[in-house]
C-alpha cells in the first residue's frame, strides 16, 4: 500500500456533479414537446445484411431544449445501428420543459426503429 499525505495547497478536482441534476420525465414532469426532428441515416451495410432493429436512447434534453448528451441503451442492436441511432437524436429539439416555471434539463427514453420495406 502506498499512501501520502496531499498538501494544503492542492485542491480536489471537481467531480462533474457541481451544477443541479437533470431531472427524470415520468410523474410531475412532462416529456418535452419535439419541434425538430432529424430522421437518423440508415447505415448502408445493415440495408444490405437485410438489419433492423429498435433502438433505445437515453437522452438528455438541455435548458435550451438542446440534446447535451445521447447513449444507446439496447444491447443487443448491431453497434452501426444504434450510432445512427444516437446520431440523430443529438440532432432533435424540444421545447424546454419547466418545472415551477424554469427551465431545467431532463432526462428522456426515446425509440428509434429501423426497417426495411
Amino acid at each position: 500500500m502506498v499512501s501520502q499525505r496531499r498538501p494544503a495547497s492542492i485542491t480536489p478536482l471537481a467531480d462533474g456533479n457541481a451544477g443541479p441534476k437533470p431531472v427524470r420525465v415520468g410523474g410531475n414532469i412532462r416529456a418535452p414537446r419535439k419541434t425538430h426532428n432529424v430522421n437518423p441515416t440508415y447505415p448502408t451495410r445493415m440495408v444490405e445484411a437485410g438489419l433492423e432493429g429498435q433502438i433505445s436512447v437515453e437522452a438528455v434534453v438541455g435548458v435550451d431544449g438542446r440534446v447535451v448528451r445521447a447513449r444507446a441503451l439496447t444491447v443487443k442492436a448491431h453497434p452501426e445501428l444504434a450510432q445512427a441511432a444516437v446520431d440523430a437524436v443529438q440532432q432533435w429539439r424540444y421545447e424546454p420543459t419547466l418545472l415551477n416555471g424554469a427551465p431545467v434539463e431532463v432526462v428522456m427514453l426515446v425509440s428509434v426503429s429501423f426497417s426495411l420495406e
